[in-house]
């Protein structure tokens, strides 16, 4: 994937951010609105960013313009599963997830491995 300089969207804007392990930026969606909005809508993530939503045990990418990576995670926050390369307009759901990881498609991995090394 080229390199692009993509930035934040101001809905993100006052929610909390995590650093994890190797660089890695998670943005925890906290409420009703930056939930339901989530990712839609936007042109790209910025590299090395992922957005958590909680609780939450199935997505839909209807408005998504760019493939997603889905971490899915245990109510301990344990990966439960990874599911690469989800295409715009899809539904996926984990119903043994509390709470899931969008990332761009291609990062899913990292962001798997960082939760699991905490």
């Amino acid at each position: 994937m080229p390199d692009v300089d993509v930035t934040l969207d101001a809905r993100f804007d006052g929610l909390e951010r995590r650093e994890l392990a190797g660089g890695l930026t998670l943005i925890v969606a906290s409420n009703r609105r930056s939930r339901t909005l989530g990712l839609a809508s936007l042109a790209a993530l910025p590299a090395a960013h992922g957005l958590l939503l909680a609780p939450c045990r199935s997505i839909h990418t209807v408005t998504m313009r760019f493939a997603l990576d889905l971490v899915w995670l245990d109510r301990d926050g344990r990966p439960l599963r990874l599911d690469e390369n989800v295409a715009p307009r899809r539904m996926r759901s984990c119903l043994r997830a509390r709470s899931v990881i969008e990332t761009a498609a291609g990062d899913g991995e990292r962001f798997r491995a960082a939760v699991v090394g905490g």
